[in-house]
């Protein structure tokens, strides 16, 4: 836990108000082992004669996005249901979105479109997004584990200078939009949450070599705290580690790939920027464009699996016209961090080894309520995805008429994550993770195969 500034939970602190918390964040950099001294000594090492590195990006679109007015539009349909949205051609053709994704459509070709999700849980909880499980049905003790915290235990770091699962999720205040946790497996393959508690990270905020310089002489004082934090000897060396702690955080790979500031401008443009404090509705998460390209960077440090949050989707209001100004905020910018980080992967080679996976938890009503707008619709549900080597370029499922129900090739979540597994070079038929009990589990429910039509 990368977190510079961002006070914990601990009233102990430091003559500046650092807390022993966070100094113990900065020292252990998460919980997968990492310690300074050998993160340091990593990054020397050339992982020359590995495999590809495989990975995935999992965005989460907090609250539910409308899939009748973003990837399967009705026109036909009465206006209550269709809304005002039209739909445009994309360079697939037979392919139609919504005519607020331009820079989308012209890279259909590189995406696909799923229609047809059934068995979405019903209330805003984002498990189903992160796990796969529905969390409405029994679980083993501890919990199901998320996927970034499942690929962590089977495949551990792909360089050991990167944590092979990092959250850039902002922590949410309605508790069941936050990630899962990684249940049965433990702490140690947690997330590494540069991000923060309060959200002041070193990704979207920067933060100046010299204000890290000022606190090298605090650095040097937590030698006491740091052995009554970690008996176990994992921290060893703890001069060696004093010295070149801040080291770690100016010029590490993991650092670098944080510090947006580094980026090519234009990159950084192309992508759009947000405001990270801005949470939307105060209970979703901020607007942060830059999280996708902050994702991708990471990835290309060597994480196998990042997670990000993105936006609130839970559009209600008190008129037909409420929840499309909302869209009209939401949509382009979406368009732009989307078309972007696709055109990035293509550009940058990682296209065939870089699964990008975007979803919400349900999808929304066929008719627009004066009252609520769209509301939450379990029934139906749609994602997008594209590179990992995937066929791309297609749609799969279908709804009916009104976008209510599908009605061609369902498709469940067991069947989303054991194709990300694939992807990662994992098979989800005979592979399990052992529960506290010592019981194995498989990964996904049903023993559900990856979809044939991507494969």
């Amino acid at each position: 836990m990368l977190t510079l500034l961002g006070q914990g939970h601990s009233r102990q602190s430091f003559c500046d108000q650092i807390t022993r918390r966070n100094f113990l964040q900065i020292g252990s950099l998460g919980l997968s082992g990492l310690t300074l001294p050998r993160l340091l000594q990593a990054e020397a090492t050339n992982p020359a004669g590995k495999k590809r590195q495989k990975s995935v990006i999992m965005i989460y679109l907090v609250g539910g996005p409308p899939h009748q007015d973003m990837i399967d539009l009705k026109p036909e349909a009465p206006k209550e249901i269709a809304g005002p949205w039209r739909p445009i051609a994309t360079n697939v053709p037979g392919i139609e979105i919504c005519e607020a994704f331009p820079r989308m459509a012209q890279l259909m070709d590189k995406m696909v479109l799923i229609r047809s999700i059934v068995g979405s849980q019903s209330g805003h909880d984002a498990i189903q997004c992160f796990n796969g499980h529905d969390p409405k049905k029994p679980k083993p003790q501890g919990g199901w584990p998320q996927f970034g915290s499942t690929v962590s235990k089977l495949q551990g770091p792909y360089v050991e200078s990167a944590p092979p699962f990092i959250s850039l999720c902002y922590p949410c205040t309605h508790g069941p939009y936050n990630e899962p946790g990684s249940g049965f497996l433990g702490l140690s393959h947690s997330p590494f949450r540069p991000m923060g508690p309060t959200r002041h990270d070193m990704v979207l905020n920067g933060v100046s070599l010299e204000r890290l310089a000022d606190r090298k002489q605090l650095l040097q004082g937590i030698d006491n705290f740091k052995r009554e934090a970690d008996a176990s000897g994992m921290m060893t060396g703890l001069d060696t580690f004093t010295e070149q702690a801040m080291g770690v955080l100016t010029s590490s790979k993991l650092a670098e790939a944080l510090d947006l500031s580094k980026e090519d401008p234009e990159t950084v443009k192309r992508y759009g920027t947000g405001d990270p404090t801005k949470f939307i509705d105060g209970n979703g998460a901020p607007r942060v464009p830059q999280s996708m390209l902050a994702a991708r960077r990471l990835i290309e440090a060597g994480a196998r699996v990042v997670t990000l949050n993105y936006s609130k989707w839970d559009w209600h209001g008190g008129s037909y016209n409420t929840i499309f100004k909302r869209e009209e905020e939401d949509f382009p910018a979406f368009d732009q961090c989307v078309s972007a980080l696709l055109e990035d992967l293509h550009q940058r080679g990682l296209d065939q080894d870089c699964t990008v996976a975007i979803w919400g938890e349900f999808g929304r009503t066929p008719k627009i309520s004066a009252q609520v707008g769209r509301d939450h619709w379990p029934r139906v549900n749609s994602a997008i995805l594209f590179g990992g080597g995937m066929k791309t370029g297609q749609v799969i499922g279908a709804t009916d008429r009104l976008g209510g129900e599908a009605v061609d090739r369902p498709v469940t979540f067991p069947e989303l994550f054991a194709t990300l597994y694939h992807n990662l070079g994992i098979e989800t038929e005979h592979t399990t993770v052992e529960d506290f009990s010592g019981r194995p589990q498989y990964l996904v429910e049903g023993h559900a195969k990856p979809l044939p039509e991507l494969i």
